[in-house]
């Protein structure tokens, strides 16, 4: 990407200058595999992700199959989810909640929620999550009953988590594409709750 004129070029910036102009020079990918692989991956946001829940909650054989073998299941929807990293698909109920965190950078399933947010990525919440989910879950204004066992989940370079929130109340008879209105980005890394119907 060009960097702003007069803009200082930090050695990241350098690095990855040379390294893209190597892979291109030795055929491993083309400027414009390059170009086309950006705008793909500008072009993905969490209403991709939210469809996908949405699905699940509407069909439960199409659930099933996304807990024990996500990359089918969201490949049979249209997604491309490449060949790594590994993506996992973890159920919150009513007496287990995961939440999602990367400690040491900002590992995040990309390829269904686009572009992690600023505090995804912030060292506050990366260190703090662990230590004291809880805590962290009721800044978000997600109160959880002392009973709700909380699972922190620790993505990696090679492992990715979306989380499938529960279904909101009140929400028989809506379709999927309503049902997906519902789900946002915090309540697919496990933050928050999905909307209500009412909001």
């Amino acid at each position: 990407t060009p960097i702003e004129e007069g803009k200082e070029r930090s050695e990241f910036d350098l690095l990855e200058q040379a390294i893209r102009e190597l892979l291109i020079e030795k055929n491993v990918f083309s400027a414009d595999d390059l170009r086309r692989q950006v705008d793909r991956t500008d072009s993905v946001s969490p209403a991709d992700g939210a469809k996908v829940v949405a699905k699940a909650w509407s069909d439960p054989a199409f659930k099933a199959v996304l807990l024990s073998d996500p990359k089918t299941a969201i490949e049979a929807l249209g997604y491309d989810v490449g060949p790594a990293p590994n993506l996992v698909v973890l159920e919150n109920t009513g007496t287990l909640h995961h939440v999602v965190v990367c400690t040491l950078c900002s590992c995040y399933p990309r390829v269904l929620l686009g572009p992690p947010p600023d505090w995804y990525k912030s060292k506050e919440y990366r260190g703090r999550v662990v230590i004291d989910p809880r805590g962290v879950l009721n800044e978000f204004g997600t109160q959880l009953d002392d009973t709700v066992e909380i699972k922190v989940v620790d993505s990696t370079a090679d492992m990715r988590y979306l989380v499938l929130p529960p279904r909101p109340a009140d929400t028989e008879g809506m379709s999927e594409e309503q049902l997906a209105t519902l789900v946002t980005r915090d309540c697919m890394v496990g933050v928050t709750f999905p909307d209500s119907p009412s909001n």
